[in-house]
């Protein structure tokens, strides 16, 4: 059912993030002297590593040349190193012939292309540097190229295939155990450049670093956070959050560092935090990353630099295609770099020498897994596994506490206010009342009634003294007339049941189903992350209201039921609100950390906690519930069933 909701969530945070950027705003417009430049610098600097920190300690790379490919000019030599142990990353260096003395060193990063560092465009940008005597480091990132970490898995479709959607994934497993998935790409781009810097061919006072798309958005993150590169050249992904928000373009969980824009950031900061070193943004016309926002971000940039009287030290190119690292955008990178590299700018016409992957390939069966490495899911799985073991068990009052704390829970304070809603001819059997509570400034979620008939579906009238409450899977509507659960229910009394946002009437409209890793339901989960809060604690919050409606129109206690994502959410609700005296949860999870290691997980993203496995897993919420809490059908990590004897439920 579509109704004028759909786009509510979508335009609550429009507001949000334009009033944050307002007020970013201000603040760069009262930069006025050097001293305020540096000081805006230094801020920049300190909050955007807070996004990514705190990395991990420094270990051995133990790199290990599996092969060399002789080219004119220059050779590729092919590499696997460990960024941590046991979690291989494969590249080739491109070194260039006849280095008679040390010479710049580069790092390039890859897009979202499904062959990683052998795809043509990604190739050519290697190939380019070399020619013009660089020595560069192209890496796979993580689930691309040698680097599939789903390997495993015997469906072809989804994460397998798709990076965007295994990053997506794995970022929310990452969050369970209270790390970042951005960091672990850029704790690979550090590494990489740890590996580059053992080579007495490089100059380290000479580093730069290059990439497209997901490679650009590494570039724009590693030059935020590592002072050895002394020039960087993004392309293809420069653009303001906000813009991304606004043009519903949802991004993967590498691009959205957590936090930046709580602590009042955005985009182009990344760049600000190392004024007045050499950074050349590029992008293209037709890209789906919006050109206005490049722009914005070009002139913000090279204003601050002003201050410094560097603002030539900053670059923009925009060509005339779509997404992509085009020959024009490489046109503009290479002479950028060797100008502030000290190196000759090129002379010749390049001509592409294409590699195939096999070629190109460091691991004998063309994948790190294969060839022994961990994956993210397993070292994710290793430290939830740890994080159990070390943890303390909470009293009741304590989880509480600790759960209001990790889901970001706002202050209720009073009733929430209500608009009664025209009956639907969707609900005709049963009957249902319809009612918008605001929980929220612009957040208006569905609460219904089932009724005998259509009489009293103008007034919200609580006269029963246990109130029945039903949180569906993602849509009242659809669990009443397929789910047998609530149909038993509303055959016995009145049923209550809401729509939290986002879900049933709230649904965002967009192409493709409401399930895929990254679409727009994730895409507002992420930016609960951006600014420090939680979707599921938001949804979870909006329960607690209708809770507090309904007891204060006369409701003394509340039999709560969820199902699927509502039985989260029913979980978390029971523990928090007193008023909620039995809770019935079908086809809910059984353990947070068991989605940590999962080769399969198909939970929505917005369903993570972040930093939950660090205080307490799902089966101590259900035991604080003691004998009010029955469990019905559990789902595992991949949403089937729970086989019998397989697992214990929670």
């Amino acid at each position: 059912m579509r109704t004028a909701y759909e786009q509510m969530v979508q335009e609550y945070w429009v507001e949000r993030a334009r009033a944050q950027n307002k007020d970013r705003a201000a603040r760069l417009k009262s930069i006025r002297t050097r001293k305020d430049a540096e000081k805006y610098r230094d801020f920049a600097f300190e909050k955007f590593a807070k996004a990514f920190g705190p990395m991990p300690k420094k270990t051995p790379l133990n790199p290990i040349l599996t092969g060399v490919i002789e080219r004119k000019g220059y050779r590729v030599e092919k590499l696997i190193f460990e960024s941590r142990p046991g979690f291989f990353v494969t590249a080739n260096l491109y070194v260039p012939d006849n280095i008679r003395h040390p010479v710049p060193g580069a790092l390039n990063s890859c897009g979202h292309a499904e062959n990683g560092k052998a795809g043509d465009g990604y190739q050519a940008s290697s190939q380019r540097l070399v020619k013009q005597g660089f020595v560069v480091l192209h890496y796979d990132p993580i689930s691309q190229g040698e680097r599939n970490q789903h390997i495993h898995l015997t469906t072809k479709e989804g994460v397998r295939r798709n990076c965007v959607q295994a990053h997506c994934v794995m970022g929310a497993q990452l969050e369970l155990v209270g790390d970042y998935f951005g960091s672990w790409r850029a704790w690979d781009g550090i590494r990489a450049l740890d590996y580059l810097l053992t080579r007495p061919e490089v100059d380290p006072t000479r580093l730069a670093m290059t990439g497209n798309s997901g490679g650009g958005t590494m570039t724009s993150w590693i030059w935020g956070l590592e002072t050895r590169l002394k020039a960087a050249a993004p392309s293809c992904f420069v653009t303001p959050f906000l813009y991304n928000l606004e043009n519903e373009l949802p991004q993967d969980s590498e691009q959205c560092p957590p936090g930046m824009m709580a602590d009042g950031l955005e985009m182009g900061d990344a760049f600000m935090a190392r004024a007045p070193y050499p950074v050349i943004l590029l992008g293209q016309k037709y890209d789906f990353f919006d050109r206005r926002g490049f722009w914005q971000i070009a002139e913000e940039v090279r204003r601050l630099y002003s201050f410094f009287g560097a603002e030539k030290n900053v670059g923009a190119f925009l060509g005339e295609n779509e997404h992509g690292f085009h020959p024009d955008a490489q046109d503009a990178m290479v002479p950028f770099l060797c100008k502030h590299m000290k190196v000759p700018k090129p002379t010749k016409p390049f001509k592409l020498m294409v590699e195939t992957s096999e070629t190109l390939n460091t691991t004998k069966a063309g994948n790190a897994i294969l060839e022994g490495s961990d994956s993210v899911f397993a070292l994710a799985g290793k430290e939830a596994a740890r994080l159990a073991k070390e943890r303390k068990s909470l009293s009741k009052d304590s989880l509480k506490r600790e759960l209001t704390a990790l889901l970001h829970l706002p202050k209720r304070e009073g009733t929430p206010y209500y608009r009664i809603l025209r009956p639907t001819p969707l609900y005709t059997n049963p009957k249902v009342a319809r009612y918008a509570v605001e929980t929220e400034k612009n957040i208006r979620v569905i609460l219904g009634k089932t009724l005998e008939d259509g009489k009293h579906a103008h007034t919200l009238d609580v006269t029963e003294k246990t109130v029945h409450l039903y949180i569906p899977h993602a849509s009242l509507e659809e669990d009443l007339e397929k789910d047998p659960l609530p149909k038993a229910l509303r055959k016995k009394q009145s049923l209550y049941l809401i729509d939290v946002r986002g879900l049933g009437e709230s649904l965002p409209n967009e192409e493709g189903s409401f399930w895929h890793s990254c679409g727009k339901d994730y895409m507002y989960n992420i930016f609960h992350d951006l600014f420090r809060e939680n979707y599921l604690g938001r949804r979870v919050h909006d329960v607690l209201a209708v809770i507090d409606l309904l007891v204060a129109e006369g409701a003394q206690s509340i039999h709560l039921y969820g199902r699927g994502q509502g039985a989260l959410i029913a979980l978390f609700v029971a523990v928090l609100h007193p008023k909620v005296k039995f809770t019935t949860l079908k086809n809910g999870p059984t353990s947070y950390q068991e989605w940590t290691s999962a080769l399969l997980l198909k939970w929505p993203c917005a369903n993570v906690v972040r930093n939950f496995l660090k205080k307490m897993d799902l089966p101590d919420c259900v035991k604080a519930l003691g004998s009010n809490v029955k469990i019905v059908e559990p789902w595992g990590p991949d949403m089937q069933p729970v086989r019998k004897g397989k697992r214990k439920s929670a």
